[in-house]
């Protein structure tokens, strides 16, 4: 755990959800803050003479720590921007398969839909089993989905609502086996995961640096492997679109800018990392590591008190770790847990699941204490809902 007073929490907030949208580290607020007073002393200068290279410099940066080539890289705002970028670029035609999971992101499964609605391409769900006994059970019951007509499998590195990491390896393995595209949906690994993109051979992959990196809000990439990038394309089409560039590829010149924005955030990445970097005597190995093992004492914690079974083996968590909770509503307990104990904690519906989720999530700013007050706080709150129940 590392000093609480360099996050800008508010105070006496036990803070379990850095999941969802990261947290960001004051001085690094404070160098986004720098930045953007920079540039508007002279917007002109900053976003259009220097922007370019400001963002190349970020990109050399980045690269060997994503394990990338730097000019595969686009940066995005998101990765369901990136996801839904991607979609758009691809062809299709009726009757082509888009495989995807039950456990992925709902903004990119709803792109998965849309795209297919608009092309006459199928979309393909397949129900990942939860609770889940193995890693294996996962790619077994990805590659049994698999036909001659699957064109693209989007797959999560680290599914949002479950938290579990899954096989990346072997699934892209059985994916290109077959000759299938694969865009895997990165956004909790960088920071959480050990990454070596290319090498996972992949034609696309995006992830995001506001979560685990502790980046500004608005900062992601997209990697696009070097034989799609002349037709990957942002899904905001603007200038870039007719440039007559020969010094740089198109792919960058349109990502790189796709309309007024502040880019802050991607600027302020380098600073982040450094930050993340200073958490821990072993740097982001370290902090992976620590988080890791905390994630899985507060599971455990979790586990024992509230007598339930954790639904997955230790080997598929990494900062994230969800847990089953008795039927019920899901928003008015979040809520109960947020107004009346100051925990601010994810409690879902799952549709794979009769009973809510809590998923919990782990970084340097925690400690076990803030699992315990959790387990204190949910057993107070499922002993009112049952008591009311039997009223």
């Amino acid at each position: 755990m590392t000093d609480k007073s360099i996050w800008a929490h508010e105070d006496g907030l036990t803070f379990l959800n850095h999941g969802s949208f990261g947290a960001t580290p004051r001085p690094v607020l404070e160098h986004q803050a720098s930045l953007r007073a920079e540039m508007e002393r002279d917007p002109i200068r900053f976003l259009v003479d220097e922007l370019e290279q400001r963002l190349d410099t970020v990109r050399a940066f980045v690269a060997p720590r994503l394990g990338a080539p730097a000019e595969g890289l686009a940066f995005v705002p998101n990765p369901t921007f990136a996801v839904n970028s991607v979609l758009a670029s691809i062809a299709l035609s009726p009757g082509d398969e888009i495989v995807f999971t039950s456990h992925g992101y709902n903004a990119c499964n709803n792109a998965v839909r849309r795209r297919a609605e608009q092309s006459g391409a199928v979309p393909v769900c397949v129900e990942l089993p939860f609770p889940v006994a193995s890693a294996s059970a996962v790619t077994e019951r990805l590659v049994s989905a698999f036909t001659e007509r699957t064109r693209l499998l989007l797959v999560d590195h680290v599914t949002s609502p479950t938290g579990l990491v899954l096989p990346i390896e072997d699934i892209v393995r059985e994916a290109h086996a077959r000759g299938i595209d694969v865009l895997i949906d990165g956004a909790h690994a960088p920071g959480m995961l050990p990454l070596s993109i290319e090498r996972l051979g992949v034609a696309w992959y995006t992830g995001a640096f506001h979560k685990w990196l502790c980046a500004p809000k608005g900062a992601s990439f997209l990697y696009t492997r070097e034989d799609k990038r002349g037709a990957t394309r942002p899904i905001v089409t603007s200038h870039g679109a007719n440039t007559t560039r020969t010094d740089r590829s198109r792919y960058l010149v349109e990502f790189d800018w796709t309309g007024t924005h502040d880019p802050t955030a991607l600027l302020s990445v380098p600073a982040a990392i450094e930050a993340v970097e200073a958490l821990h005597p072993d740097g982001i190995a370290g902090v992976m590591r620590d988080n890791r093992e905390l994630a899985l004492r507060g599971r455990d914690l979790l586990a024992e008190r509230l007598e339930r079974e954790p639904p997955c083996p230790d080997d598929m968590v990494g900062s994230l770790a969800a847990l089953s909770l008795p039927a019920g509503p899901a928003d008015p307990l979040r809520l109960a847990l947020r107004r009346r104990h100051r925990i601010q904690v994810p409690v879902f519906a799952f549709r794979q699941a009769p009973e809510r989720l809590v998923r919990v999530s782990a970084q340097r700013y925690n400690a076990l204490d803030d699992y315990e007050h959790l387990a204190r706080a949910l057993e107070l709150e499922l002993a009112a809902e049952l008591e009311l129940a039997l009223r």
